[in-house]
């Protein structure tokens, strides 16, 4: 990691997301985060060497997990109720900036619409060397998910996920996995909610593969944004990748981190419209 310079990088990140949900309020929770990828970024073995090539690669997958996990994070009556954009600056410790990641709210009578925007690329030396689309919907009903479609594309076709609620379970159907049940009580990565803590069952969104995780409690804690020093509570979440998040006194998540082997991607708060006062408002200089 050390032979690569970040002024020798030209990162951008843009992931999209569609998500439907019924409009309703659950205890801040965080489940698993917004997995772009699956085992690949963290398998079990771990070289002793990784080539420049494969880093990029596994740090941009990493950022993808990191993204659908913000998602996961936005909480709070008040933001479950009244429409609401999060958009990110996103930063990984090695490539520097990799670009933007957003999550737009929309609640109705009937439901929520959650549309989640994000696209990888790295190009080194004028050359592209990764690059990722993805588009997701999601629909759920209370706190149950009851249909999921998904399709993401890194350069080599589209490949689709597609999930429904079949009596106490969740059926998921993917060309990798191929077909599988999940408990009824199943996340995306994607947890738009505050109820994603109270479920240890997380589908990766690219791939429908399942994953366990383990939520730790929550500790008063106070974060920097934009200068500013805002109150906030930070769960850590257990898995393949561990994750940190920072939720403020809104139950909006300011600021998340994924760390593996590739390195540390953060997401940081740097707009939220219709979520009330901004980060830097509501914090002390």
């Amino acid at each position: 990691m050390t032979t690569w310079c970040r002024s020798c990088l030209n990162i951008s990140f843009e992931r999209e997301t569609v998500e439907r949900y019924p409009a309703v309020s659950s205890p801040i929770g965080a489940e698993s985060l917004a997995l772009g990828e699956g085992n690949d970024m963290t398998k079990g073995g771990r070289h002793a060497r990784v080539t420049p090539l494969a880093l990029v690669v596994r740090a941009l997958r990493l950022a993808a997990t990191v993204g659908v996990f913000a998602g996961a994070l936005i909480a709070g009556t008040a933001v479950a109720e009244t429409p609401a954009e999060f958009i990110y600056r996103v930063s990984h410790s090695t490539f520097g900036d990799i670009g933007t990641y957003s999550n737009t709210i929309e609640p109705s009578r009937d439901g929520t619409t959650v549309q989640t925007r994000a696209h990888f690329e790295v190009s080194m030396l004028g050359v592209r060397m990764f690059r990722e689309d993805a588009a997701r919907t999601e629909r759920w009903l209370g706190n149950r998910l009851v249909s999921f479609h998904g399709v993401t594309d890194k350069g080599n076709g589209p490949v689709e996920v597609n999930g429904e609620a079949r009596g106490n379970g969740f059926v998921i159907t993917s060309s990798s996995q191929g077909t599988i049940t999940a408990p009824a009580s199943v996340h995306p990565a994607n947890p738009w909610s505050n109820n994603f803590l109270s479920s240890n069952t997380m589908m990766r969104p690219d791939s429908g593969k399942l994953e366990q995780v383990r939520i730790g409690s929550g500790q008063e804690t106070t974060v920097k944004i934009d200068g500013a020093t805002v109150s906030a509570v930070k769960f850590e979440i257990d898995g393949s990748t561990k994750y940190t998040v920072w939720l403020d006194a809104r139950g909006v998540p300011v600021k998340f981190v994924a760390d593996d082997d590739t390195g540390k991607v953060t997401f940081t708060l740097a707009k939220c419209i219709g979520c009330g006062p901004e980060p830097a408002q509501i914090g002390t200089r």
